[in-house]
């Protein structure tokens, strides 16, 4: 594990040298593959695509790509073999769509970066062609994401869910993922102490070499939504050698400044933040309801504080869109002067 260990420990960080200090996240899945035409009233949610659309999968990736984002996160959130079992596949169908997830964004990618080239978007000094560096993450969902309950949300899963009985439930998922091609892991949403912890362990007893990252959500700008203390699970993350990041998705962005300090209490690992559009679910109802939604561009005004306070890696979640990811980019390259002293701050880490 040394050797493992030590090139995980760089791997973002070279990769937000790369970036020139920061490096932006994409934004919400689900909420563009509705808007390309999906239904995705199942509890596969945008999993669900996988089997019915994957041409609408990669073209979600394809549009954050274009709006500016240097990591895009598959289609697996939702996508577990026992969620998939229970639609009737195999658990080889159901392996194969895990892999799949990944394929996807991959190729997207390479579109991508093919369409770069061809269109000479980007040249250096001695006229070669300079493609946007791009990482993709696999998704890695929580227990509750795969209940589709709502309990992503509480962190709720009862007293009979033990540490051993999420690490058998992700165990396969995370297997297959950290083979599957992708850069890095995304463990997204995580609601309590309990299953970080689960995930660290699985991490560490199945010798992972796939970097990952942890990331927390909040409903309170202190907590994760359990009531566990943020600062305990980023110090879980922080023990963790093949967590490269640690941060907050799905929270409300009036939240976003307060849990970056409570994070870097805990860790020097490179913080990232990719919050919602500021609305509220509604597990009964199943959507999503206005409460303090904010729109792209005050989302966007977050953005140099969220910097200041630490962070390094900017993208949005739920409800968020390309015209977001867009503005969010732009906002950093306009920043020359901030980008650089994020550059020297990843270089001083």
């Amino acid at each position: 594990m040394g050797l493992v260990t030590e090139n995980a420990s760089s791997f973002m960080l070279d990769f937000l040298k790369r970036c020139g200090g920061h490096a932006v996240i994409d934004g919400g899945f689900a909420t563009e593959l509705e808007r390309h035409g999906a239904n995705l009233n199942d509890p596969l949610w945008s999993a669900k695509c996988l089997i019915t659309s994957p041409q609408l999968v990669r073209r979600v990736h394809l549009d954050y790509l274009e709006a500016g984002a240097n990591i895009i996160l598959t289609a697996s959130y939702q996508a577990t073999i026992q969620g998939f079992e229970a639609k009737g596949l195999s658990r080889e169908e159901a392996e194969n769509l895990l892999k799949r997830s990944v394929e996807i964004a991959c190729e997207a990618r390479e579109i991508y970066e093919e369409k770069c080239t061809k269109d000479s978007l980007n040249f250096t000094e001695n006229g070669g062609i300079r493609t946007r560096p791009v990482l993709v993450a696999a998704s890695v969902g929580s227990y509750g994401a795969y209940l589709a309950d709502g309990s992503e949300y509480s962190g709720d899963y009862g007293d009979a869910i033990t540490l051993e009985k999420l690490k058998e439930f992700h165990r396969r998922r995370v297997q297959i993922l950290a083979n599957s091609g992708a850069d890095i892991i995304a463990f997204e949403t995580i609601p309590n102490k309990l299953e970080a912890k689960a995930y660290a362990e699985l991490l560490q007893e199945e010798n992972i070499t796939t970097p990952a990252w942890f990331s927390f959500n909040s409903k309170d700008g202190i907590n994760v939504v359990s009531g566990d203390p943020l600062v305990d699970c980023a110090s879980i993350a922080d023990s963790c050698k093949q967590v490269v990041a640690v941060g907050i998705n799905c929270t409300p962005p009036r939240y976003i400044h307060g849990l970056i300090t409570s994070i870097g209490k805990a860790t020097e690992k490179p913080i990232l933040v990719y919050p919602n559009s500021g609305e509220t679910y509604d597990a009964d109802r199943k959507e999503w309801v206005p409460s303090t939604g904010v729109v792209d561009e005050d989302f966007v005004s977050y953005v140099g504080t969220w910097r200041e306070a630490g962070a390094l890696l900017f993208g949005g979640c739920c409800r968020t869109t390309p015209n977001t990811i867009r503005a969010i980019s732009r906002a950093l390259s306009n920043k020359s002067s901030a980008c650089s002293t994020l550059s020297s701050n990843v270089n001083n880490k």
